[in-house]
């Protein structure tokens, strides 16, 4: 699903939302709702896709963590309705790459356990946001941090990578890498809300939102 760079959004008025925000955001970029019925999609396909393999999940967190949870648990689901059901084990890594708004030139990665576990296995990267992008000199975006990881977890060999995203940035300047799944295409816009930050704030938020000049000076650190 492409959402265009004119799309104005939904009123925050339509919405519930905690309160600790008001003032903080300019509108909601995708209703919670929407995110739910999109990521049952992603479930759909994926499971169609993976046939007989059983496959391990590796959770980017913090920002992919509710992402990661409604994805395994619509493909539970939907194998548990089918006549085979699919076996999954879920591992977490951790990546860091913002201070405030502003990607950061070098990444930490830390977390997993044994990657050599994956050897011969089936795999799956879940990550909330991927974006396309060097947008400065001294900003480098996910593309960079996507290959990162896939460098790292290539070299134990395993049977089959698949990336799955929920939200893809779109940007002046693509590198030209992309997720196997993802959910929705989204515009060059700083975005917070199921379990996307802003220094560690707006993981609370249901709703994928904008946020704007006040809530970004309120939690700058």
């Amino acid at each position: 699903i492409q959402i265009s760079d004119n799309w104005p959004g939904y009123s925050l008025d339509l919405f519930t939302y905690p309160q600790h925000y008001y003032g903080d955001l300019e509108y909601v970029l995708i209703p919670h709702g929407i995110i739910v019925d999109r990521t049952e999609r992603l479930a759909k396909d994926i499971v169609q896709d993976i046939g007989d393999n059983d496959i391990v999940v590796l959770c980017v967190l913090k920002g992919g963590y509710k992402f990661c949870a409604d994805l395994v648990e619509h493909i539970k689901n939907l194998s548990r309705n089918s006549e085979r059901f699919i076996s999954m084990k879920v591992d977490f890594v951790r990546v860091k790459s913002y201070h405030n708004d502003q990607s950061m030139q070098d990444m930490q990665i830390m977390g997993g356990d044994d990657l050599s576990k994956l050897t011969g296995k089936v795999f799956f990267l879940c990550v909330l946001l991927t974006l396309f992008f060097m947008f400065y000199k001294d900003i480098v975006g996910t593309g960079r941090t996507m290959k990162v990881l896939l460098n790292n977890i290539e070299k134990y060999k395993p049977k089959m990578i698949k990336v799955a995203s929920l939200l893809v940035k779109r940007t002046s300047r693509p590198d030209g890498y992309r997720p196997d799944y993802y959910g929705f295409e989204i515009p060059d816009l700083f975005v917070v809300g199921y379990a996307l930050d802003y220094n560690e704030h707006f993981r609370d938020l249901n709703h994928i939102c904008v946020i704007n000049d006040h809530g970004k000076a309120k939690y700058r650190v």
